[in-house]
């Protein structure tokens, strides 16, 4: 009887994990209805909302002992909505729009790539190394499109005097989620480990220095995150090939046997 019982609290529905998820969702619907009403820079700000709630989705789940099935496919679905095709809409309003066939094109791009990202995410989950995703993860790809629209929309600036940046960022963010490049996820922080009063000291710092500026803050932050899976591939690529440099050196100069 107990048995059967833990099963049906497995499959059952818990509200509060589910909350965040609908939280999340509702901001990625709002992005989109304020794009549609040229409202971009709430749009941008909604997508970034979006990210907080999809970020303690998760963790509410695992630290209540509420994970699901149910949870996480609608959490995938939800990401689809706020980080795939919101963003897409976004961009493609606010600057893509006059780009004619390119501009929607690049706007499919992104909004493929979360999809396959998702996807594949979805399939992989068992077996990544957890300290790392595979492709760039669609909230911060989505947070970088926001924040770009964010801060050239705060110096009074219009899409149209960016929109072949934002082409290229957009086509760079979608291309990003689908690739092979390793980014650190962050998962083997422990929250409930102590840590030394300097840590909390930066956390207050930190805070400080996104609240002095919000848009160009957080969009410098992830961009330099979008960039540093690039940056980290190319460390390991150069090791590898001074590897394989000694290995060819040590054998005599005969390169190693495949």
């Amino acid at each position: 009887m107990p048995l059967i019982s833990l099963e049906k609290r497995r499959r059952g529905i818990y509200i509060l994990p589910n909350l965040f998820t609908t939280a999340a969702l509702f901001a990625g619907f709002y992005a989109i209805v304020q794009a549609m009403n040229q409202r971009y820079e709430y749009a941008a700000v909604a997508i970034f909302v979006a990210m907080i709630f999809d970020g303690l989705d998760g963790r509410v789940a695992r630290l209540t002992h509420t994970q699901s099935a149910f949870g996480a496919e609608y959490d995938s679905l939800s990401d689809m909505v706020s980080f795939g095709a919101a963003p897409a809409l976004v961009v493609y309003e606010w600057a893509l729009k006059d780009l004619g066939k390119l501009g929607w094109i690049a706007a499919f791009i992104y909004c493929a790539g979360a999809a396959l990202r998702l996807a594949r995410f979805n399939t992989n989950i068992a077996v990544v190394d957890k300290r790392y995703f595979q492709g760039l993860p669609s909230p911060a790809a989505a947070a970088l499109v926001a924040g770009l629209v964010w801060v050239v929309f705060d110096n009074g600036l219009h899409g149209e005097d960016v929109s072949w940046y934002a082409c290229v960022l957009t086509i760079f963010a979608g291309i990003s989620m689908v690739s092979n490049v390793m980014f650190w996820s962050g998962k083997d922080i422990n929250l409930r480990k102590s840590v030394p009063f300097i840590v909390v000291i930066a956390l207050v710092m930190a805070f400080a220095l996104v609240s002095s500026y919000p848009p160009g803050v957080l969009f410098a932050l992830f961009l330099a995150y979008a960039c540093s899976g690039y940056v980290l591939w190319l460390w390991r690529w150069t090791r590898r090939k001074k590897r394989q440099a000694l290995l060819r050196e040590r054998d005599g100069g005969t390169p190693p046997e495949a």
